[in-house]
């Protein structure tokens, strides 16, 4: 036997192998019900993913809403495109805190936009519910964390919700069913590239 046949038939026994390993573990993954998912981290492309799982779920006929936290103000591709397909939004609208500098005026925008949360986490007509920025309402003591969790913990089984945002605090990592951790290894706007339409937002 030459070392390309044998090379040949060890990899399809490793992946005959690895097979049975995933069709057993699919076999085993039999519930159905909303999964939160927490996407977090210091890198790019959170809000960007959070808004993939969105329109995944839109072009299969579920119906979404989403709430926006931090970036209200940004002129948002995702938004302009979902609003066609009647998915309500909740916008903060007030900018970056560092922009707005008014901490009382932030924590009265982050309550209100959470009223609207509150809601579309208590509709169960809803299947899933984009909670853009909200990590950043928490580490800023803007909403309590307890309320949030009971919201979170208590939405209709079905439902399915995406937080993303950096430093998700410990209750909310706790209580999600997947976390996924973006990392920076490096960003465009470190080499001085600005944020352009279209890719950044």
């Amino acid at each position: 036997m030459d070392k390309s046949t044998n090379r040949s038939e060890n990899h399809q026994k490793r992946q005959q192998r690895l097979k049975e390993k995933v069709d057993e573990r699919i076999s085993a993954a039999q519930e159905e019900r909303g999964i939160l998912q927490v996407i977090t981290g210091n890198g790019k492309g959170k809000t960007t993913a959070g808004f993939g799982t969105v329109t995944r779920a839109v072009g299969h006929g579920l119906k979404a809403g989403v709430v926006q936290f931090i970036k209200g103000t940004w002129d948002c591709g995702e938004r302009k495109l979902l609003e066609k397909f009647d998915v309500p939004f909740v916008v903060m609208a007030t900018g970056f805190t560092w922009e707005t500098q008014n901490r009382e005026a932030d924590i009265a925008a982050a309550q209100t936009a959470w009223q609207g949360a509150k809601e579309m986490l208590a509709n169960s007509e809803l299947d899933i519910v984009l909670l853009d920025e909200l990590t950043y309402m928490l580490s800023y003591d803007y909403l309590p964390v307890d309320e949030v969790i009971d919201c979170l913990a208590n939405r209709p089984k079905h439902q399915f919700v995406v937080v993303t945002g950096r430093a998700a605090h410990r209750k909310l990592l706790e209580l999600a069913d997947t976390v996924s951790e973006v990392k920076n290894v490096k960003h465009a706007f470190d080499a001085g590239i600005k944020a352009q339409v279209g890719f950044d937002y």
